[in-house]
C-alpha cells in the first residue's frame, strides 16, 4: 500500500523543504520507490534542493492543464534510480490549482510508488489545503522556537480537523549547548507542548546549508554527519524499525570534553 504523507509546520524557515529532499533520498535508499510532490506553487525550491532545477521541463500544473502525461513531469533523481520529483511551477500562484486536482495527481502516483511526500508551503491558506489534501499522514517540522512550536500546534488542530490524526513530530535544528544554558527550548519541552510523536530530531549543522547549496541531500553526501544520520533513522522509522533516537546532549559533552583536551583547559 502506499503511502502519501505532508510535511508541514505552518511557519516559513523551519525546514521543510530540506528534510523533504533528504528523507525522500533517505527512504529510496532503503529500496522505497519514491515521489516527492513540490507543492510550493509560486516559489518552487524543491528541484534546486535535488540538483534537479535544469532537468525540469514540465510541472504539476502542465499535467493538470493536459499539456503533458504525469510521467513526463516526472523529474527522475540523478543518484537515485527509486527517487523522482513532480515540480510546481514558479510563474503561478497557489490558487493555480485546487484541493481535488492535488488529489488525483497523489492517487496517480500511489499506482506506481511506495511513498508520495508533499512538500507543503508556508502558511495555512489555500496552498496548506491543497498539500494536505490526499494526505493520510503528517510530518510536522519545527524548530525549538516559541513562534514555530506556536504555529506547529495550530496545524496540529488543522489536520486533525481534516481527519489526519496520524501526525509525527520532527525537532529540527536543535543545538545541544543552547539547550544546556537554557537559551533554546529543550526537545522535551516541544514535546509537551505539542503532544504528538516524535519520530526524529535533526541537530544544527552548517553542513546541511553546504549540501543544500550544492544541490545534494546530505544523506548522500556527507553520510557521517550527525543531520545525515537523523534523517536515516527518521526513514527507518517509518518503515517500522525501532530505532533509538540520538543523545544530543552526550555528543555535545564529548566534543566540548575534546576540545578541552586539545586546548589544556
Amino acid at each position: 500500500m502506499s503511502r502519501t504523507i505532508v510535511v508541514t509546520s505552518g511557519k516559513g524557515g523551519v525546514g521543510k523543504t530540506t528534510v523533504t529532499s533528504n528523507l525522500g533520498a533517505a527512504i529510496a535508499q532503503l529500496g522505497r520507490k519514491v515521489a516527492l510532490i513540490d507543492a510550493d506553487f509560486g516559489l518552487r525550491n524543491l528541484d534546486l534542493l535535488l540538483g534537479l532545477e535544469e532537468r525540469v521541463v514540465y510541472t504539476a500544473l502542465d499535467v493538470l492543464a493536459g499539456e503533458c502525461r504525469l510521467a513526463q513531469a516526472l523529474v527522475k533523481d540523478k543518484r537515485l534510480k527509486d527517487l523522482v520529483l513532480l515540480p510546481a511551477a514558479q510563474n503561478r500562484n497557489k490558487e493555480s490549482v485546487q484541493p481535488e486536482q492535488m488529489q488525483k495527481i497523489a492517487s496517480s502516483l500511489a499506482k506506481g510508488y511506495d511513498y508520495i511526500i508533499v512538500d507543503c508551503p508556508a502558511g495555512i491558506e489555500l496552498g496548506f489545503r491543497n498539500a494536505i489534501a490526499a494526505a493520510e499522514e503528517a510530518l510536522i517540522v519545527t524548530t525549538p522556537e516559541v513562534a514555530a512550536v506556536r504555529d506547529a500546534d495550530r496545524v496540529i488542530g488543522l489536520l486533525e480537523a481534516e481527519g489526519i490524526h496520524n501526525i509525527n513530530l520532527i525537532v529540527n535544528r536543535v543545538r545541544p549547548a543552547m539547550v544546556q544554558t537554557n537559551k533554546m527550548m529543550s526537545v522535551e519541552d516541544v514535546l509537551e507542548l505539542l503532544g504528538i510523536p516524535l519520530i526524529g530530531v535533526v541537530p544544527d549543522d552548517e553542513r546541511v546549508i553546504v549540501a543544500t547549496n550544492k544541490g545534494e541531500p546530505l544523506v548522500l553526501g556527507d553520510v557521517s554527519a550527525l543531520p545525515a544520520l537523523a534523517f536515516n533513522n527518521i526513514a527507518r522509522r517509518l518503515e517500522g524499525e525501532k530505532v533509538p533516537f540520538l543523545d544530543l546532549m552526550a555528543v555535545n559533552d564529548n566534543l566540548i570534553n575534546r576540545l578541552r583536551k586539545m586546548f589544556g583547559g
